[in-house]
């Protein structure tokens, strides 16, 4: 059968049923692992400058063994289509996630259908897919993520990454083109269930405000599972509202719930000359969590709380885990995030990672 008309009989046959069919019930007996993870998708860029880490004890140790012995065991990772250069590639990630599956994670792909950043307000089609017809472009995606399918074979694979306006703009914009972008999204995901029997798919909004709106918008597509991302400096400072509206969007949809983004300062100071994109007290949520040691440990501590208690919770990722200031004190290119990392100043880990372990 033609491709393009296997994905339109698949996407009639979604359109056709009714929300009972689609958003089936998650069976009581299915108990997974709770969801420890972290996005290390630089890690490969700045293990080339050779940096050392050293564990709680302070012994210089392996950067993956230390997460490993701290009970991470999911690592996200980026992937751009065709970047400017070879980080966040297809052969830079499929390398390093070898690497990790060697070493005992599990992989979390984010795929942002772009050769660069994927946000809420970047979703911009790559390069060489630019100016082709519809059809083409839909051939394209089916094409990219069944080769991500065959080659990596992540666990978890997210269509697009906090795709709050859609994404592969102008193409598949989620108010402008809302049927191309069902027919975009459907697309991947059928190469996905095609060519995975047990691959679970994300999709990612950044967020709560309007989540409701964008879930009910996906709720004829097939995914298993709803991420979110939640920084008190875009998304509000209420934890109780944050679990609130994850209960709520989880009964609605019948769909397992994590956070697939997050992450909370250390200190205010910074380490590089590059600006820290927080580095406010206004930007925190106080007195609860102050910007030290303990404020960070804390602040994960509750996050991890808040999804167990979910009945259907299933885990969180800390984004930019390895931001060290890695080319420097002097440099203004390098990370804005060095205060959020998982490792402090001078490399060594940081008392939260106790709090990626499950009981």
């Amino acid at each position: 059968m033609n491709r393009t008309l296997q994905i339109l009989i698949t996407l009639l046959i979604f359109t056709s049923c009714n929300k009972e069919d689609i958003n089936t019930p998650i069976p009581e007996s299915e108990n997974l692992t709770f969801i420890s993870a972290v996005d290390i998708s630089s890690y490969p860029e700045i293990s080339n400058s050779n940096p050392t880490f050293n564990d709680l004890e302070g012994s210089q140790t392996d950067f993956l063994t230390i997460l490993k012995d701290n009970g991470i065991n999911t690592v996200r990772l980026r992937l751009w289509v065709n970047p400017s250069n070879e980080h966040y590639g297809f052969n830079e990630v499929k390398l390093f996630s070898n690497t990790l599956k060697t070493n005992g994670f599990k992989t979390w792909l984010t795929v942002h259908y772009s050769d660069t950043w994927a946000d809420p307000a970047h979703q911009e089609t790559p390069i060489h897919w630019q100016g082709i017809n519809f059809t083409q472009l839909k051939d394209s995606v089916y094409n990219y993520t069944e080769k991500i399918m065959s080659e990596l074979q992540p666990d978890y694979i997210q269509i697009g990454n906090e795709i709050n306006p859609g994404f592969l703009h102008p193409y598949g914009h989620i108010s402008n083109n809302f049927q191309q972008f069902i027919e975009l999204m459907d697309t991947a995901i059928v190469a996905v269930r095609t060519n995975a029997n047990d691959t679970e798919i994300i999709l990612h909004f950044a967020g709560i405000e309007s989540s409701d709106w964008f879930f009910n918008q996906v709720s004829i597509l097939d995914y298993d599972i709803i991420g979110l991302s939640y920084y008190p400096i875009w998304h509000g400072k209420s934890l109780n509202n944050l679990q609130t509206k994850m209960q709520y969007l989880s009964e609605t949809h019948d769909k397992k719930i994590l956070i697939a983004e997050t992450a909370y300062p250390f200190t205010l100071e910074w380490n590089d000359w590059t600006s820290n994109i927080v580095g406010l007290e206004e930007q925190l949520i106080l007195p609860e969590y102050p910007a030290t040691r303990e404020g960070q440990k804390d602040f994960i501590k509750q996050i991890k709380t808040l999804t167990k208690e979910l009945e259907n919770g299933i885990g969180f990722c800390y984004w930019g885990a390895e931001l060290i200031a890695w080319k420097g004190n002097q440099s203004t290119d390098a990370s804005p995030w060095e205060n959020q990392a998982l490792f402090d100043f001078d490399n060594k880990a940081l008392p939260v990672l106790r709090e990626f372990k499950s009981e």
